[in-house]
């Protein structure tokens, strides 16, 4: 057989496909970061009648491509909360606005089999726009956020996501130096608030797009 651990990834991905259809989220299957953005472009941008959108911190999203494509649009006025040369209390405001966005685009820290979202944020904003606020929200993972259980999720949030993202950032947290969550007070500290999304309300607001790829962290 050809491709292997692509077929392998095939059947895993359909069966959480399922779960997350269950607990009343959208969901698309992509073959590789080129489909995940022909599925945003094609098919839920122009479903969702958006014409404001913002975007929450996302390796994923942003590696698709389609903050490039979107950035170009002249017909959306899109919130740019990834610019960091603009002030911090620019920052802070414009993802005070992004909660008001028609269609709001991120990542999430893992999904589980059992099909619920489970995130951990240092300043909440991309959390509590999947919870609430924009109109529509796309989340795009990897394969490699998969994982079985909700304390699994937790585990690699704190040991693989957290750690991996606080290097990225150059902060000054324990984990920096030592990979694992250390439970540190340190100001830089990235890990603030957990969420875990059980189902979608209403249904359908939040579209999943699963890849069969591994992406972001």
């Amino acid at each position: 057989m050809d491709k292997p651990l692509e077929h392998y990834w095939s059947i895993r991905l359909a069966d959480v496909k399922t779960a997350l259809e269950e607990n009343n989220f959208k969901v698309f299957l992509a073959e590789d970061s080129a489909a995940a953005h022909r599925i945003v472009m094609e098919e839920i941008l122009p479903a969702s009648g958006a014409k404001s959108l913002a975007w929450g911190g996302s390796l994923t999203a942003v590696g698709t491509g389609l903050f490039q494509t979107l950035q170009g649009r002249k017909d959306l006025d899109m919130i740019d909360t990834l610019d960091k040369q603009i002030p911090a209390a620019e920052q802070i405001e414009r993802r005070r606005r992004s909660m008001l966005a028609d269609l709001f685009i991120t990542g999430t820290n893992a999904i589980t089999e059992e099909g619920q979202l489970v995130n951990l944020d240092m300043l909440g904003n991309r959390v509590a726009a999947i919870t609430f606020g924009p109109r529509m929200v796309v989340i795009i993972a990897g394969r490699n956020k998969i994982v079985p259980s909700v304390d699994e999720a937790m585990f690699r949030v704190k040991n693989l996501a957290a750690p991996a993202n606080a290097m990225r950032l150059d902060k000054k947290t324990p984990c920096v130096k030592t990979s694992y969550c250390e439970e540190c007070k340190s100001p830089d500290r990235i890990c603030n608030t957990w969420t875990i999304t059980e189902k979608s309300y209403p249904k359908g607001r939040v579209n999943v797009i699963l890849i069969n790829q591994d992406l972001g962290l």
